[in-house]
């Protein structure tokens, strides 16, 4: 038996598991970012389910159409939204610098950040879930849903995190800011989150269920409220949307 050092990095897996960790306690520390994450979803399904504020039309409830809409609005917040403004403030006041220093590569730092907002989503859908079943909601989904909920999930957030992490680590933290915010109001007005897609003219409606939030929202809606077994082309959709996404954020994102 020998005592002697044995220097050299942990493996990928224990770096990308304690990465993900600190980010997760970050994440859980800043009430700005659960605010925006948690609470403004959770508002959105509250204020538009008790008022008649928008028609939504094919045989849905209030609540039943939302509840789908609002899981994706908050995958879009939590790994789109939220993370790109993080990343790139992060990346502006050089922490990501200083973590580029470590033996921690891109690839293992966009893991850390999408396991750690995979794990954040999958417990804002089960709150937002319980809240909507306190107002009323009666999903129509068949035990396949059970798998194919999570799977659209972590797909979506796959999607929007390889993009936000596109944007946060090619552009200006002050660009990020705007960029963001921007996408998000505008994939909040044609995205199918709160106002139906079916209010678009069919052309329209066709590309707007390819974006991501499209087919996540539609996906969501189909599966929890039309008792769809498996959505298949909103799952393929996403899917590319996250292999594209994590492609260019693995090829361009850069630590400073």
């Amino acid at each position: 038996m020998t005592f002697a050092p044995a220097p050299g990095a942990a493996p990928m897996r224990r770096m990308v598991a304690a990465q993900a960790g600190f980010e997760t306690r970050t994440l859980l520390r800043n009430g700005e970012q659960l605010t925006l994450t948690l609470i403004i979803p959770l508002l959105l399904l509250a204020a538009f389910s008790l008022e008649s504020l928008v028609s939504f039309g094919g045989g849905y409830t209030r609540i039943d159409f939302l509840t789908p809409g609002v899981i994706a609005l908050a995958v879009m917040s939590t790994a789109f939204t939220s993370q790109a403004i993080a990343t790139g403030f992060e990346r502006r006041y050089g922490v990501l610098k200083r973590l580029g220093a470590t033996p921690l590569s891109r690839t293992g730092l966009i893991a850390a950040k999408t396991v750690t907002v995979i794990a954040m989503e999958l417990a804002q859908t089960v709150i937002i879930m319980l809240v909507a079943l306190a107002l009323g909601w009666s999903p129509n989904a068949v035990g396949a849903a059970v798998v194919v909920v999570p799977l659209l999930v972590l797909l979506g957030t796959a999607a929007f995190s390889g993009f936000a992490l596109l944007l946060a680590g090619t552009l200006r933290a002050e660009a990020t800011l705007a960029a963001a915010n921007l996408i998000y109001v505008v994939l909040l007005g044609v995205g199918g989150v709160v106002f139906p897609l079916t209010k678009f003219p069919p052309g329209a409606r066709s590309l707007l269920e390819l974006l991501p939030s499209g087919a996540l929202s539609t996906g969501l809606r189909d599966v929890l409220a039309n008792g769809a077994a498996f959505p298949a082309k909103n799952i393929v959709t996403l899917a590319v949307w996250a292999v594209v996404g994590i492609a260019l954020a693995v090829r361009f994102f850069r630590w400073e």
